[in-house]
């Protein structure tokens, strides 16, 4: 594919400001506890852009994301289930299946999103950038949503809105994150014909780094290449 024809089927980067009273985006190294990132983590991201517009034909991407303000975290005890619904456990009771666990999460978060889409092979004759480039603008500045977005758990609202005269990001220095989750990597069901979750879908991790409040974000096929941490 030419360099043109990649500029045609890839939009212009949006900034759009999140912003929430308590954020959890878990690391999956917890097994019990749910204990949160220290910043948004990259699939959390391209939710909240998901929840204003979804469609088969685009796939979010995340560049980078601020920090507007101070990390800090609360604690909440909640009542969970253990179990999950599926096809062979359409019913769970609540009473038999209850456990308290404790979350570390963030509270009074505020970040600004910087994103743009491509066009995927599902793109139909009829769709194109600009269609979609202005769908998501009215609908970001209306504050309208394909569905409810959320800060890591569905229980915790996000507010979204265009980052229009937003703050400047936290200056926190020059500090490493750890090892953050990008997002699934889904090619095995293309490049494998794997039709078992199990087999085709890939967790990808990435050395996270918060520079000056801002954390940059590696382009998948970058994080794909390298290798990851031990699992």
């Amino acid at each position: 594919m030419s360099d043109r024809e990649t500029s045609e089927r890839a939009s212009r980067t949006f900034r759009m400001r999140a912003r929430g009273a308590i954020a959890c985006f878990t690391r999956p190294e917890m097994k019990v506890e749910r204990v949160s990132y220290e910043v948004m983590t990259p699939s959390a991201g391209r939710g909240l852009l998901e929840a204003v517009i979804w469609k088969p034909a685009i796939e979010w991407r995340v560049h980078a994301i601020e920090v507007l303000a101070p990390v800090r975290w609360i604690s909440v005890r909640r009542n969970e289930v253990n179990s999950r619904a599926s096809l062979e456990k359409k019913m769970i009771i609540v009473d038999e299946d209850r456990s308290q666990r404790n979350t570390v999460a963030l509270r009074d978060v505020d970040y600004v999103l910087h994103a743009s889409f491509a066009l995927t092979h599902r793109a139909g004759e009829s769709d194109n950038v600009r269609k979609f480039e202005e769908m998501f603008e009215r609908r970001l500045e209306k504050g309208q949503h394909h569905s409810a977005p959320f800060l890591g758990c569905r229980e915790f609202a996000a507010a979204l809105e265009p980052a229009n005269g937003t703050p400047p990001p936290v200056d926190s220095g020059d500090r490493p994150l750890g090892w953050m989750f990008y997002d699934f990597d889904w090619s095995g069901f293309e490049n494998h014909g794997s039709h078992k979750e199990s087999e085709a879908r890939v967790p990808l991790f990435f050395e996270a780094r918060l520079t000056h409040g801002v954390l940059h974000v590696p382009a998948r096929a970058a994080i794909r290449d390298a290798s990851g941490p031990p699992r």
